[in-house]
């Protein structure tokens, strides 16, 4: 976005958004509340500022041959429904099957956060992460599956509280070979 609105616009924002929920941005609970809500959207949003190549740019080939599914399980994820601005709160599951390199297994949850702190829909994250993985890494395989709970349906509209979504997002030998989709899932389940 080339004309990203100042600091002091985007605070005088949130004072709109203040006067228009009926509260008065000049009360004294709330003077401070621009400034906090900015500050917060710096760090709900910093995934736009970031390069997932730069993340998974790292890579060892010393690896005494290992040829199996590396999994990082249960990877807390927060992101925001690009339709309601509101919490998307879950975990990602995101695996790979190395071609003769590894990455380092915090750059996976790395990714995780970067696609979730921008505005999201719960689809499209998943298949960012496991693309990007799949396109930087050129491994074997990509497997990613999110299980969040949207605030958009439980705090508002439908109010479905304790529903969850779940996504997935198979590539390589995942898509391909029904063994290997099989381990990974449940190795997810934890069904070893």
């Amino acid at each position: 976005m080339n004309n990203k609105p100042s600091r002091e616009e985007a605070e005088e924002a949130v004072r709109t958004l203040i006067s228009w929920a009926g509260d008065d941005p000049a009360r004294e609970g709330l003077i401070e509340t621009p400034k906090r809500v900015v500050k917060s959207y710096e760090e709900f949003y910093e995934g736009y500022g970031q390069d997932p190549e730069e993340i998974l740019s790292k890579v060892f080939s010393e690896i005494e041959g290992y040829d199996e599914i590396v999994l990082v399980k249960d990877i807390p994820l927060q992101s925001h429904c690009e339709h309601h601005m509101v919490p998307i709160i879950g975990k990602a599951h995101v695996a790979y099957l190395p071609d003769q390199r590894v990455v380092g297994l915090s750059k996976l949850a790395r990714v995780v956060d970067m696609y979730g702190k921008r505005l999201q829909t719960q689809e499209t994250m998943t298949a960012q992460i496991a693309d990007t993985i799949d396109r930087v890494l050129q491994p074997k395989g990509v497997a990613v599956v999110i299980d969040a709970e949207h605030q958009c349906m439980s705090s508002r509209g439908v109010n479905k509280h304790g529903s969850s979504t779940i996504t997935s997002r198979m590539l390589g030998v995942f898509r391909d070979n029904q063994k290997s989709r099989m381990e990974f899932l449940n190795l997810i389940s934890g069904n070893i």
